[in-house]
């Protein structure tokens, strides 16, 4: 089995632009408030997810390792 991420979108911050949703559609939706949000609390990791965050113009989406809680995205520096 592969790592799994946990993902999580900052709505205070999301200004619903919807490139989350064109990276990865199975990933993300826009709610009525035009805002993001995850379709699941935890996935498998892919590209398609890590796209959708490192994409987002606001940086509006974490993504950490749900074993661990390591820092995916953004990285820690």
């Amino acid at each position: 089995m592969g790592e799994r991420w946990r993902v999580a979108v900052d709505r205070s911050v999301c200004i619903g632009s919807g490139m989350c949703v064109g990276a990865a559609p199975d990933g993300f939706r826009l709610g009525p408030a035009r805002q993001s949000h995850p379709v699941a609390p935890e996935t498998d990791a892919a590209g398609s997810v890590l796209a959708a965050a490192e994409g987002c113009p606001v940086e509006a989406i974490t993504l950490t390792v749900a074993d661990s809680g390591a820092a995916v995205f953004p990285p820690e520096e």
